[in-house]
């Protein structure tokens, strides 16, 4: 299983809010911004910080998916 966060990019596009600002405005590294760029794994405080400022649930940012065969 994978996770994604397509989820993510298109809500800071509807909200008008660049990665930067949401970096600034939750207070996460840009290290976790990159991996969340990446599609990596990342600490559950920095989804909880995001969803904070986003106002939404974890549901509404990442999708979990199931790994390519």
């Amino acid at each position: 299983m994978a996770v994604c966060y397509n989820k993510l990019w298109k809500l800071l596009i509807d909200k008008k809010m660049t990665k930067t600002q949401l970096c600034n405005e939750a207070k996460i590294t840009t290290n976790a911004m990159a991996k969340l760029g990446r599609n990596e794994d990342v600490r559950v405080e920095v989804l909880v910080k995001i969803c904070s400022i986003l106002d939404c649930t974890v549901d509404d940012i990442m999708e979990i998916v199931p790994d390519a065969k």
